[in-house]
């Protein structure tokens, strides 16, 4: 209960301080995956690349992996627009958009919340021990849409990333989850030199809109340990369509159940890929950094860097 005043404390002071002259703005974070929230319903600001580079910028902006704006939908509860730090788009974001759906249950008080996105609408809900959920939609398998860029088998790409140190990399299963992902599976994840590969893989041919690449090591049955390295962000304490991306392709190698723990360098994320309908479930804790205004020199600075 005192989450939810908390939250719907913070999506009221945003609402208040809409008259002030500055934009006011949420930092948030899911398993210390970071967004800059800015609830855009009743303004008529709109984040461009020049300014989401200004504010994902972490010493003369707030700082983020990912700039989240609230805008008016038509068919969802809000349309979430989703900036990388390079300016991009993205069509996903699991973790920002169960930041976004913690605001808008205390918000309505509602049972269930939509998010329309990029990749689609999403449906969130408080799970029965207060964590929030997200139904993530359908895991895409095939080469198309994930995309691939040529007919290939999903479960293992021909693919093959030689390291001066440490073991290669090779054979990772690919899967779609609003946004492209390829996942390897490691024996020991400390040997993997992430800042090294992270950076080739995810421009490498076969993905012709990037991809986030996840490196994954089994620890159990039920628990797997993962980071990500992902497209236009780098690596991330957490990455929510990583984690789902990375379940699925572990219960396509036979590696696991289709419920799971994933261990993150932020936190931990439970994700089931369930079997009835196929769509990818994830849950986890959301928080609230602290809150503040955007001060005009900084929406300057975005013009500025368009110009």
């Amino acid at each position: 209960m005192a989450k939810a005043l908390d939250l719907g404390l913070g999506i009221a002071y945003i609402r208040l301080m809409m008259t002030e002259t500055r934009q006011p703005f949420l930092k948030m974070h899911g398993a210390g995956n970071d967004f800059v929230v800015l609830d855009l319903r009743q303004s008529s600001l709109r984040v461009d690349a020049a300014l989401a580079r200004a504010l994902a910028d972490r010493r003369k902006g707030v700082g983020c992996d990912q700039v989240i704006s609230m805008e008016p939908s038509a068919q969802g509860d809000v349309f979430m627009r989703i900036h990388n730090p390079d300016g991009s788009e993205a069509q996903a974001c699991g973790n920002g958009t169960r930041c976004v759906a913690s605001l808008l249950l205390a918000e309505n008080g509602a049972a269930e919340t939509v998010i329309e996105t990029r990749a689609g609408r999403l449906a969130g809900r408080l799970s029965a021990d207060g964590l929030v959920q997200i139904d993530m939609g359908p895991a895409y398998l095939d080469w198309r849409d994930i995309p691939l860029a040529r007919e290939m088998d999903s479960l293992e790409l021909d693919l093959i990333l030689q390291s001066e140190q440490g073991p290669d990399l090779q054979g990772p299963c690919a899967v779609g989850m609003g946004n492209p992902h390829a996942v390897f599976f490691v024996d020991d994840l400390a040997a993997i030199d992430i800042a090294a590969a992270g950076p080739v893989l995810e421009r490498h041919e076969m993905f012709p809109e990037r991809a986030n690449i996840g490196f994954v090591q089994v620890l159990a049955p039920d628990r797997l340990r993962l980071r990500v390295w992902e497209r236009a962000a780098g690596l991330t304490l957490a990455c929510g369509s990583g984690a789902c991306a990375a379940l699925v392709a572990a219960v396509r190698r036979g590696k696991c159940g289709r419920r799971a723990h994933l261990v993150v360098d932020g936190g931990e994320l439970i994700i089931e890929w369930r079997e009835s309908d196929g769509h990818v479930l994830m849950s986890g804790a959301v928080a609230t950094s602290y809150s503040g205004f955007l001060d005009a020199s900084l929406l300057n600075l975005g013009a500025r860097s368009a110009a």
